[in-house]
């Protein structure tokens, strides 16, 4: 049997308005999650369904977990084959779906722009993308698609 981690956050509501869920523009979707440890996040729901834009919404959240997830992972196999990263960045995409009864993501792209210390690390470095997607623990657990399109530079100057 291997091993189990659990994760306990608490999602507080603080959208109560004064009257409650008394009708359905009558409240705030704002929420405060928090954790031992780490600092709150202010959450809300995506702006289309009445959310607050200066929080952080789940969908958000989700697209984030994977970007983070996957650089993580892709630092550490970097760090154990001698690839020298010197930056990473990620401008990732999460594609959701909406229809009658809801919606789902359909996808997540992965845009990570990667710089390495030297020119010879480069294709090392664009391929150890692919086993740091198969190590995801969030990729591995969602039933949508993520893709990856990396860029690596080298370092100037």
């Amino acid at each position: 049997m291997g091993t189990t981690h659990d994760y306990h956050v608490t999602v507080t509501w603080t959208g109560n308005l004064g009257t409650g869920t008394s009708s359905y523009r009558d409240y705030s979707r704002d929420a405060q999650i928090t954790a031992d440890g780490p600092p709150p996040i202010p959450a809300s729901s995506h702006p289309a369904a009445r959310g607050n834009p200066a929080r952080w919404n789940p969908e958000q959240q989700l697209t984030a977990a994977l970007s983070q997830c996957h650089m993580l992972w892709y630092l550490h196999l970097c760090a154990v084959d001698g690839v020298v990263v010197t930056a990473y960045a990620d401008d990732a995409l999460g594609v959701m779906s909406e229809d009658a009864g809801g919606g789902r993501f359909t996808e997540v792209v992965l845009r990570p722009r990667v710089t390495v210390a030297s020119p010879g690390m480069t294709d090392k470095a664009a391929a150890l993308h692919a086993p740091a997607a198969e190590r995801c623990y969030i990729a591995n657990s969602v039933n949508f698609p993520v893709r990856h399109e990396p860029v690596v530079h080298v370092a100037t100057g």
